[in-house]
């Protein structure tokens, strides 16, 4: 692999899949800054022949959450540019516009499919030991504290080979759409490409996810333990002095934030739902001997069912206010991320386990640990079933080196061509099926 302009994945040894998902790993960029890993998609797909739409065409650019500040972008842009983005598509991500949406029409009238992937990282620092598959093999992750550690790479590569074999042999009836989705993580993609008109007319979508505990060679069907998710970014204001001469003129931000940790960590869990509540990050102050003025928290709430989760979120924001107010502190509250949820419709279940079966993948029945997460994905099922479609979200097993968002995550590459043989299973049934078959 390499870091030269316009590199990208390297024709090789191994499946279009695994190129594919070792050049994204080596190079991850986390949500609304994917400008390499969009440019690349985009670039491929159209020489494809795949009708391709990026930018602002497919995501609403004000219904974005959680956006990089401009330098962030900006230093995005610039090296993503430098380390083989392809430059014939570059320019129509910028300012953090990364989604793609591919499309390739049918032979003839048939309903319109549709597969999800997602495309971002997560600031993690990588493993470097020389047992980390990655690390050994020389695709661990080229930009420090960032890393696929989900498996989103692992789904481009899915999705791209699919997009290869489709192309060869195109389906005999309806259409397929391929929506290559930035920012899942943290909630903040897909809720600004529905907007955009990303899953409109779709009559069938799956999003397909690698690992969730699941072993390789299996694949479960339906996946309806996804939680409703509120991220939240808490900034308290406060007001510094010296820590010795003067500390009571003082107002510590950091103080505030602290027992507005507690506070959260503290919220009662609701009988009878699964419920999460978390703070991720404190940060704040600047030396031993100041008193710190201003003091920042991440934080979330999760729920299996909206409005819990919706009561959670304000729980916690009063909870924020009141640590704030105990302290002398004033508090800003923003909304950076959020997913509801969704259930699978039988319809889209039967079809990903005829592909399953043909296949020769075992079905299972998905667990609380194999659910008891959120994603965006969610926001297109919604959409989907709105319009009178269906939709399900599908656990792809892979065996999992360590557990998702950890620094030693890795997944078992044997796992990519099992996934491309269900997708393409999944595809070539639903073209063929009528919409409201049951």
């Amino acid at each position: 692999m390499s870091d030269r302009a316009g590199a990208g994945p390297q024709a090789g040894a191994g499946s279009t899949a695994v190129r594919w998902r070792r050049d994204i790993h080596r190079h991850p960029e986390t949500g609304f800054t994917e400008f390499r890993t969009a440019s690349l998609i985009a670039a491929r797909l159209t020489e494809l022949g795949w009708r391709v739409r990026t930018g602002t065409d497919v995501i609403s650019s004000g219904h974005r959450l959680g956006v990089p500040d401009p330098a962030e972008l900006d230093a995005a842009y610039r090296r993503a540019a430098e380390s083989g983005a392809d430059p014939r598509q570059l320019a129509a991500l910028r300012g953090g516009h990364t989604a793609v949406v591919a499309t390739l029409p049918g032979a003839g009238p048939g309903p319109a499919v549709a597969l999800r992937a997602d495309i971002d990282a997560l600031p993690i620092l990588e493993s470097a030991d020389a047992t980390h598959l990655p690390a050994r093999e020389g695709f661990r992750s080229a930009y420090d504290g960032v890393m696929h550690a989900c498996g989103h790479d692992g789904h481009i590569g899915m999705a791209v080979e699919l997009a290869e074999r489709l192309a060869a042999d195109p389906p005999p009836a309806g259409s397929v759409t391929l929506i290559f989705q930035p920012a899942e993580e943290g909630g903040r993609g897909a809720r600004a490409m529905v907007p955009a008109g990303a899953a409109d007319g779709i009559d069938v979508l799956i999003a397909a996810h690698l690992g969730l505990s699941l072993p390789t060679g299996t694949v479960a069907s339906s996946l309806d333990g996804l939680l409703a998710n509120s991220k939240l970014r808490a900034v308290f204001h406060g007001v510094s002095a010296h820590a010795s001469l003067a500390p009571h003129e003082g107002r510590s931000a950091l103080l505030g934030a602290a027992a507005a940790t507690l506070a959260v960590h503290g919220l009662p869990r609701v009988p009878g739902h699964e419920t999460r509540v978390g703070v991720g990050r404190i940060s704040g102050g600047t030396s031993s001997n100041i008193v710190p003025d201003r003091a920042e928290m991440l934080l979330e709430t999760r729920a299996d069912e909206g409005s819990v989760n919706d009561d959670l979120e304000a729980r916690a924001r009063t909870a924020l206010r009141g640590a704030a107010e105990m302290y002398g502190l004033s508090v800003d509250v923003e909304l950076i991320g959020g997913v509801t949820t969704a259930r699978a419709d039988r319809p889209a279940v039967e079809l990903v386990e005829a592909a399953a079966a043909a296949a020769a993948l075992r079905l299972v029945t998905a667990s609380a640990e194999n659910g008891v997460a959120s994603d965006d994905a969610t926001a297109f099922m919604r959409q989907v079933q709105r319009g009178g479609g269906y939709a399900s979200y599908v656990g792809v097993g892979a065996d999992l080196a360590a557990p998702h968002h950890t620094p030693r995550f890795d997944f078992d590459e044997a796992a990519l061509p099992l996934g491309v043989a269900l997708l393409e299973g999944f595809v070539r049934r639903a073209v063929e099926r009528p919409p409201d078959a049951t």
